[in-house]
């Protein structure tokens, strides 16, 4: 299928226990429906729906899987669900993910992608089967330094609007982890993807490229 060509393997990911947080999200949905069909045991763990309409609801995403409705600023319910479903691989993707919202809440921002991304990391210590913790960040990770050229992996990190810092942060909190508990004798890999802007269907969230463009077209407006 599409899928094993694009290097998913079935036969890896079949019944494997996964747990994703945010995945109600744009990219959350679609990582869910992924797995989903090649038959991966998920468990999702998302605040809230974040858009109106939205992929998760369009799809019906919540069938088949165990959908959490939780906060990862709540570390009890996160811990009390990573004990639960012993996922062997999780991808952490909830987050406060907007720049402009980040100015108006950066308090909200701060707490959620730096204390929830050690909440998510602290909450696997009481988990016996995982192996494998995919952090998901953003690309804005590193220090603006204005540069022509793409952003390389040791270049510095830092962040000026609270966004940006608040993913420059959850990289320290990342790679504090990964050398202070989960070191190669552990048993369990960490690491982070840096992601930047991702286009695709049903992206219905705020201040992004492709939504902005269409949502101008049908309202006769400037892009």
């Amino acid at each position: 299928g599409i899928l094993e060509n694009l290097g998913m393997n079935e036969s890896f990911w079949k019944n494997k226990k996964i747990l994703i947080t945010g995945h109600t999200g744009f990219k959350g949905s679609w990582l869910t429906i992924w797995l989903k069909k090649l038959g991966a045991d998920i468990t999702g763990f998302s605040k809230s729906v974040p858009t109106n309409p939205s992929l998760f609801e369009t799809v019906n995403i919540e069938k088949d899987i165990k959908s959490i409705i939780g906060d990862i600023q709540n570390y009890e319910l996160l811990k009390e669900t990573i004990k639960k479903c012993q996922p062997e691989i999780i991808f952490h993707m909830a987050a406060q993910s907007l720049v402009r919202k980040s100015y108006e809440d950066p308090l909200e921002t701060f707490s959620t992608n730096i204390m929830g991304t050690a909440n998510v990391l602290e909450a696997i210590k009481m988990s016996e089967k995982t192996r494998v913790v995919i952090n998901v960040t953003s690309d804005k990770c590193y220090e603006n330094r204005e540069w022509l050229h793409s952003y390389r992996e040791k270049d510095t990190i830092g962040g000026h609007d609270p966004y940006s810092a608040s993913k420059g942060a959850s990289e320290l909190v990342i790679s504090s982890y990964r050398k202070s508990f989960f070191s190669h004798l552990s048993g369990i890999r960490l690491a982070s993807a840096r992601a930047g802007n991702v286009i695709g269907g049903g992206d219905w969230a705020k201040d992004r490229i492709v939504p902005d463009c269409i949502r101008a077209i049908r309202s006769d407006t400037p892009i």
